[in-house]
């Protein structure tokens, strides 16, 4: 497997497993933090997660009804907000390095597909 950087619009996610420690990349275009495997792992479940929650969600509110959702592991907390189908996500990192960062609800659909194949080869 070799190194990979997917980027679009506002966002980019990256996998280098030759690294020893920080495989991972998670980040916007003015932002960047390296990831161990496990955190990024994490951040991609995490992710999944929420997206699902907010899909199932869809059904029950009103189209104008806005909506937060959080997801937690040991390694770091996630929360998307904003409407079942239109949502920005945050994330901290409960680790050592306490970091913090957001992508615009324009960037998700694409960071979350990305992060469905981004150790798919």
């Amino acid at each position: 497997m070799e190194r990979v950087i997917k980027t679009g619009l506002g966002w980019r996610i990256g996998w280098n497993p030759d690294t020893p420690e920080f495989k991972g990349l998670v980040g916007t275009d003015d932002w960047a933090i390296e990831l161990t495997e496990a955190e990024l792992n994490d951040f991609c479940r995490l992710l999944a997660q929420l997206a699902d929650t907010m899909k199932q969600l869809a059904d029950e509110l009103m189209e104008e009804e806005k909506i937060a959702c959080e997801a937690e592991s040991d390694l770091l907390w996630m929360e998307v907000e904003g409407y079942s189908h239109d949502y920005s996500l945050r994330f901290i990192l409960n680790t050592g390095r306490c970091v913090e960062g957001k992508w615009s609800a324009s960037a998700v659909p694409n960071l979350l597909q990305a992060t469905g194949m981004l150790k798919v080869f």
